[in-house]
């Protein structure tokens, strides 16, 4: 018999999903209803999480197919408060641009399911399931601005390429199946003593389409392009939420059925890791807008991501997630502020926009200062100790190489982050920008600078959440 109540976040979200489509239906201008129940219903599903499966030990269900453990759920609760974020502070955002309809939450939902599933996917038909569904939402998000041009464009080009990355992914699945005659991470590991280097292709393909997911280089081409042309709360989404999911899927899929082939996948792992590091911190030098750079700073922080997952270890996972969950307060709050460069409802996003900001909004100023800070990865920060536990987990098992790559690329992306510092505190201020915004808004930005800023008083905290991670 199938426990239900393991299954009974997706099954309440995708009813939640039906019910809120036909509401919006029937009930006219009904918007502001559906957002506050797509609100309640991501709190409701964190909430069934947290008290039904998070202390579970590992359980599999449906032919093995889905897996339900500490690490499923401890993501999928990420993953649900993030997006929970980025809906109660793209509200005046949306409204400004009158784009501000039913389909936006609906959609986020949507996205987040399919995103549920891939993290607790066993199953390469279950995990390419749930990328479908969590990309054919992330599709229409992009393009949600259908009055503006570049928004369209950011659409067309995502789902073009993102097509052409789930090809050679399914390509990739096929291989692997017709080596080992499963579809089955487990079935697959217990598969693996005889076709090992034939296997090599099919596991290549996947990570090239898993890195087109996170954008690392050389697979990031949409991501700015992409971000500068979304709507700005739906660029907030992509730089945090379906990066989780990749993350986990990237973790399950090497750690499980291809343990015992590290020695070929560590390679690619630490080629993606040092290629986005390094591209991340370059190319973002000569960037003016702020969404743009944010893309290419995106990039560098999945490089750093990626180089905890290539150590092969445990602790290796960890200070990945580790430093995943404290980038997403980090860029929480950098949207925050960028929500915030708003003048006559018109949205400022160009780095020269912020020209003198300290002299007008010396509060914001100094939000902004503090997460750059930490991006860039200045100690005491939240950010410093996300880098260390990265730099920790590697030179541990002596990777000496990636982590000189990794220091000179945090100098490197420092210079950015140090120049828009000196552009809002020493250059010549502009008009200044309206000061009425959301309690939701003042909120995300107050409570991630505290965050940021007061986490090296207790920073064992996450780390004894996260320890309980235990996937090797």
């Amino acid at each position: 018999m199938i426990n239900f109540e393991l299954i009974f976040p997706e099954l309440f979200l995708s009813l939640s999903i039906m019910f809120l489509l036909i509401l919006g239906v029937f009930k006219k201008n009904s918007s502001k209803i559906i957002q506050n129940i797509s609100l309640i219903v991501l709190l409701i599903t964190a909430v069934i999480i947290f008290n039904e499966t998070l202390g579970n030990e590992e359980i599999k269900l449906f032919n093995e197919s889905i897996v339900i453990d500490y690490l499923s759920s401890f993501m999928k609760i990420i993953t649900l408060l993030s997006a929970f974020l980025v809906l109660v502070i793209s509200t005046s955002y949306l409204k400004a641009f009158k784009i501000f309809k039913i389909e936006y939450p609906i959609l986020i939902l949507s996205s987040v399911l399919g995103m549920m599933i891939m993290i607790s996917s066993n199953d390469l038909i279950v995990f390419y399931m749930g990328l479908e569904l969590q990309s054919l939402a992330l599709y229409v998000l992009a393009t949600f601005n259908r009055d503006q041009l570049k928004s369209s464009e950011a659409g067309l080009k995502y789902f073009v390429l993102s097509a052409l990355s789930s090809g050679l992914l399914l390509y990739g699945c096929s291989l692997i199946y017709g080596f080992t005659g499963s579809t089955n991470f487990n079935v697959i590991a217990s598969q693996l003593n005889a076709n090992d280097y034939a296997l090599t292709f099919g596991i290549v393909f996947v990570l090239v389409g898993l890195a087109f997911k996170i954008s690392a280089v050389p697979f990031h081409m949409w991501a700015p392009d992409v971000y500068e042309g979304s709507p700005t709360s739906v660029t907030l989404f992509f730089t945090m939420v379906p990066k989780i999911a990749a993350l986990t899927v990237f973790i399950r899929f090497l750690y499980v059925p291809f343990l015992d082939l590290i020695d070929q996948w560590q390679i690619i792992l630490i080629f993606l890791s040092i290629a986005s590091m390094l591209f991340g911190a370059i190319a973002a030098i000569g960037q003016t807008n702020l969404k743009r750079l944010v893309a290419y700073s995106s990039i560098g922080h999945v490089g750093y991501t990626l180089a905890g997952l290539a150590t092969g270890t445990n602790d290796g996972i960890q200070s990945s997630i580790i430093y995943f969950t404290i980038y997403i307060i980090m860029n929480l709050g950098l949207f925050s502020c960028l929500l915030m460069m708003k003048r006559n409802n018109v949205y400022y996003e160009n780095i020269e926009d912020l020209s003198g900001l300290s002299k007008n909004h010396p509060l914001l100023s100094l939000s902004l200062l503090i997460i750059l800070f930490s991006l860039a990865g200045i100690p005491p920060l939240a950010g410093f100790f996300a880098k260390f536990y990265i730099f920790k987990s590697v030179l541990e098992q002596s990777m000496y190489f990636l982590a000189i790559v990794g220091l000179l690329s945090t100098v490197v992306a420092a210079f950015y982050y140090l120049r828009i510092i000196k552009i809002i505190y020493f250059d010549k201020e502009k008009e200044k920008y309206d000061i009425d915004h959301s309690m939701w808004l003042k909120f995300s930005l107050t409570v991630s600078t505290l965050i940021i800023l007061f986490y090296f008083i207790s920073p064992s905290q996450l780390i004894e959440v996260i320890s309980k991670i235990n996937v090797i």
